[in-house]
């Protein structure tokens, strides 16, 4: 098994030097995250998990030196994604970090709508998605991550129906009132991007319950439990908090460099307090809220003046981007002002760098200081977090962290604080400062049993093996396409056929009014094509009979309406299927009124002997709400009636309990002796005909035919075999017009 991971950049950085193009490592959190993963699986002789990482190299390599760059790499399990500056410009400056990452952390007014960044997303998770099939083996595995690359997951579905296919989303997802300012077309096509993987990870569960409503509100799928049942395959969206590598941090490095640091530090910092505080240059960190909240705490407690030094690292990032540029100049600003205010000939309140610090330069300030100030306006996980509380081997320390970082939810012995408050943050100083140790060693003890438990290496380990179980448990039928040359042999060779094929969403899509659903001409020659010498052809809807016989009551076909209440043979007039009454509609239709009017959008269709309440209109979130409180009083008020109540794709049915689909497929293939018989549907209304056609002694007597149930979606069924949708029923149905 192989393992494709697929990320914007790849873990290698390419660079020229004396006119050649060398690779460094790169740094960043997901690769040294996953590094720990990969290299975990190369010394676990149990998992046999080869690995390709998929990315951008970093540089914009030549046409003329790319062969040569892919054979360089693939040495070092690596495939390069080559774009032009152009392309990374616009993709990346632009809709990543101009559109996406403002939008998603809260900053909607940084956002900039342009259109060209729009098309080039697109354009370049396609080119990500030829760079992945380049390589793709049967077998393989494919993580996708962040936000990037939101498009490639439904991208790869497509090409790659049966490969399991993950995503992880390393920053928050926000509320859906936020999500919805996203122009509609981009906001849906990202959803549906995103619901091409088989799993779907956040770092929080509040992350995933927001992107659960989005689906639901702006797409209308509904889940049950975190899982989403589409079409063409099943997508559980759940919470995997990202892990450090806890031995990296918690244990002492190897060499000179890391003593060398420690020991400058505790000559620098000899008599002070050091407080901690490391990040990139970005507005979501909330450096500036940060600043101000250290300068109120020196305001209001003029004892730690002289006390106490506040170490700010600030990691040069997107310096391409108007917003940083300016935010860097704040910052600089903010720096000399308060050190301009409180510093001393003896005492400078802030000592500020902006640079990267390599790994030994920062665990040594990690293990030099008394307090980390984590205080970002919104963060997915923040890793910088759990390193600080990682790498205090005594178990001294104090964090600080803002409840608006998604390590928040794990770290809850830390003093959280809202970001937004600066007395909040002068408090926290405060106490951090004065705490025991022995209540920093009681809180850090918890911190750290926590986060070596639940490591990074746990952490992939854990989102490979769900990605696995869903994908195992989420066929509950088979793919017909697997097994589709037994249904063309078993035609072939049949003399009697008989097709019993639903309506709506099986040879037809949804349509949000059911009259416009009306038949295509490809549909009518395709069913003019099948009812042929030897074949007979039943559309066996819930539809009323005056729609049927309008659409299709021309053709050589069997038509049942209202899911059995009436029946119309070939040549023949509708008659009713058995003696029924109607007597009950009158009492329920003010019920379901009542539920009408409550719900815009929603309407009632009243044929002669059913009612059904349709929602596609409706507002998902109400409606699904509404649709369970109608269900739960049509039940209680029609107990001792003979009718039956289903809830089946955004509409409610109330019809005649003898009535079914089962029973009235089974009474048209018991009429004559037919050796092939397929039956093909979408809901819940097929299930009863699924199920009465797999009966062996439904048949007494006579040779049973050899049946093919095929249920369209991926919902649990009775049926033998599944298809995604009403494209993939016509296909096969034209295969099978065409063997005539």
């Amino acid at each position: 098994m192989r393992l494709l991971i697929v990320s914007n950049r790849l873990p290698l950085n390419g660079v020229q030097q004396n006119g050649k193009l060398i690779f460094e490592q790169s740094a960043g959190g997901l690769v040294s995250g996953l590094s720990a993963y990969l290299d975990s699986l190369k010394s676990t002789s149990a998992q046999d998990i080869e690995y390709i990482w998929i990315g951008w190299p970093g540089i914009t390599v030549p046409d003329k030196m790319q062969p040569e760059v892919k054979s360089v790499l693939s040495d070092l399990c690596a495939s390069p994604v080559f774009l032009s500056e152009e392309a990374m410009d616009k993709f990346y400056l632009g809709f990543c970090n101009k559109i996406i990452w403002p939008l998603f952390h809260y900053f909607p007014t940084y956002t900039v709508y342009d259109k060209d960044y729009w098309f080039q997303y697109q354009d370049v998770n396609k080119i990500f998605r030829d760079a992945v099939l380049e390589v793709i083996k049967p077998g393989d595995i494919i993580w996708v991550h962040d936000y990037h690359l939101m498009l490639l997951p439904s991208l790869l579905r497509e090409k790659l129906p049966h490969t399991p296919i993950g995503f992880f989303l390393h920053i928050p997802f926000p509320s859906y009132e936020l999500y919805r300012l996203l122009p509609a077309a981009w906001g849906s096509e990202i959803l549906h991007g995103l619901l091409g993987a088989n799993l779907i990870g956040f770092h929080t569960q509040e992350y995933a319950q927001y992107f659960l409503r989005s689906t639901l509100r702006i797409l209308g799928h509904e889940h049950k439990l975190g899982q989403i049942l589409s079409q063409d395959h099943a997508v559980k969206v759940d919470a995997f908090p990202m892990g450090i590598d806890f031995q990296r941090y918690h244990s002492i490095p190897m060499g000179s460099e890391f003593g060398h640091n420690l020991k400058e530090l505790e000559q620098l910092l000899h008599g002070f307090k050091a407080i901690l505080s490391v990040d990139r240059l970005d507005y979501s960190k909330g450096i500036g809220n940060r600043l101000q909240g250290y300068k109120l705490f020196l305001e209001t407690n003029p004892q730690w003046c002289e006390q106490v030094v506040l170490l700010m690292i600030v990691v040069p990032s997107r310096v391409g981007v108007e917003h940083y540029q300016q935010m860097k100049r704040q910052i600089d600003e903010l720096v000399g002002e308060i050190n301009g205010r409180f510093g001393t000939l003896n005492w400078t309140p802030i000592i500020y760098q902006y640079k990267h610090l390599p790994l030994d330069s920062l665990l040594a300030m990690y293990r030099q200081s008394d307090v980390a100030l984590i205080t970002p306006l919104r963060d997915g996980m923040n890793l910088i977090a759990k390193e600080y509380v990682a790498a205090r081997t005594d178990q001294t320390g104090v964090l600080i962290l803002s409840e608006m970082a998604g390590a928040a939810k794990e770290l809850g012995e830390a003093l959280i604080i809202n970001p937004n408050n600066l007395e909040a943050i002068s408090g926290a100083l405060q106490q951090a400062l004065a705490m025991p140790e022995t209540e920093q060693k009681k809180r850090n003890q918890v911190m750290q049993h926590r986060l070596k438990g639940y490591d990074v290496v746990r952490w992939s380990g854990d989102f490979i093996q769900e990605l696995m179980q869903v994908q195992k448990d989420q066929f509950f039928t088979l793919p017909l396409d697997q097994h589709k040359q037994a249904l063309l042999t078993a035609f072939h060779q049949a003399d009697k056929r008989l097709l019993l094929l639903d309506y709506d969403g099986t040879l037809v899509p949804f349509t949000n009014n059911p009259d416009q659903a009306k038949p295509d001409q490809e549909l009518l020659d395709l069913l003019k094509d099948l009812a042929k010498a030897g074949t007979e052809v039943v559309i066996i809807s819930g539809r009323d009979r005056g729609i049927l016989e309008t659409w299709l009551g021309f053709l050589n076909i069997t038509l049942v309406g209202e899911h059995g209440a009436w029946l119309k043979r070939r040549g023949e007039q509708w008659s009713l299927s058995k003696p029924l009454v109607n007597s009950w509609k009158r009492q329920l239709m003010p019920m379901l009124e009542m539920y009408t009017d409550r719900l815009p959008g929603s309407f009632i269709e009243e044929k002669e002997f059913s009612l059904a309440w349709h929602f596609r209109q409706a507002n998902s979130e109400l409606s699904a709400a509404c649709a369970r409180e109608l269900m739960d009083e049509l039940v209680a008020f029609t107990s001792n009636v003979d009718i039956h109540i289903l809830q089946g794709n955004k509409v409610i049915e109330v019809r005649n309990s003898e009535v079914t689909k089962g029973s009235t497929g089974l009474s048209l293939a018991l009429k004559q002796d037919y050796d092939f018989i397929l039956a093909i549907g979408d809901d819940t209304t097929d299930e009863d005909l699924f199920a009465i056609l797999a009966l062996e002694h439904s048949w007494p007597g006579v040779l049973a035919p050899k049946k093919f149930t095929i249920r369209v979606g991926t919902d649990k069924s009775q049926a033998s075999y599944f298809l995604p949708n009403y494209v993939k029923v016509r296909k096969v149905l034209q295969e099978l017009a065409d063997m005539e």
